[in-house]
């Protein structure tokens, strides 16, 4: 009896932990674009609970575990105070937030520099990272400018309209270089401009992120790739 007592108790606990995993979300933090002067971290609250997160521009931070459900997470400089009644902890009106829907599980938190924000000079975007729409070897490109991009990115071809999102297959089989011709379009324009030939090496173990982007008074956009290794 206690044997049958002691196999129960552990069905139980797996269906626990299987629910607890079922139920987790994670995320990672870039900072697009950073400023000098832009603050090295800041305090990610989901409702819940604040933790300490990393702004990094040329990297995608550490993995980060997040409340599940629908949530709203934010940006804060120092973890939130309780409300009034001290029953919850209260987001600061105007703080840089945004939400979270339920079947988000895996995403990146996007931040770019906003300094008229008085809160947190920042302001956030979301993009869905779940591994069933975004998976290992696959590129997922982001159009930040008012031109047209495209091109021949491996065995792809690449095309993204102003303000887009693209999500690539394979460039390549395995671990291999594969070559890389981009042009963009300017706004008005019907002749394409060189943006990008090169050779690419691919890692099929990591989802790939590209934002093709305008730095403050230039003309000519750039691209920043950033990879998604997870063991």
């Amino acid at each position: 009896m206690r044997t049958l007592v002691f196999i129960l108790l552990g069905i139980i606990s797996s269906i626990a932990t299987a629910a607890d995993q079922a139920s987790s979300r994670t995320c990672r933090v870039l900072f697009l674009a950073k400023p000098d002067h832009a603050p090295k971290s800041l305090f990610l609250f989901d409702g819940m609970t604040s933790q300490e997160v990393e702004l990094d521009s040329m990297s995608f931070s550490p993995v980060y575990q997040l409340g599940a459900g629908n949530i709203t997470v934010a940006l804060l400089p120092a973890p939130p105070k309780p409300a009034a009644d001290g029953s919850t902890l209260a987001i600061p009106a105007g703080a840089p937030k945004a939400a979270v829907k339920e079947g988000v599980t895996d995403f990146y938190l996007i931040v770019s520099s906003d300094p008229a924000n008085k809160i947190a000079p920042v302001r956030i975007q979301i993009i869905n990272a779940n591994g069933g729409s975004f998976r290992a070897g696959q590129m997922m490109w982001y159009n930040l400018t008012d031109c047209v991009v495209g091109g021949i990115v491996g065995s792809n071809k690449l095309r993204i309209n102003p303000n887009s999102r693209e999500i690539l297959n394979a460039p390549a089989n395995g671990s291999e270089d594969y070559p890389v011709n981009i042009q963009y379009v300017p706004p008005g324009k019907k002749r394409s401009e060189p943006l990008c030939e090169s050779r690419w090496i691919h890692d099929p173990r990591s989802r790939s992120i590209f934002f093709v982007l305008k730095e403050p008074n230039s003309i000519t956009p750039h691209i920043i790739g950033i990879p998604d290794y997870r063991e």
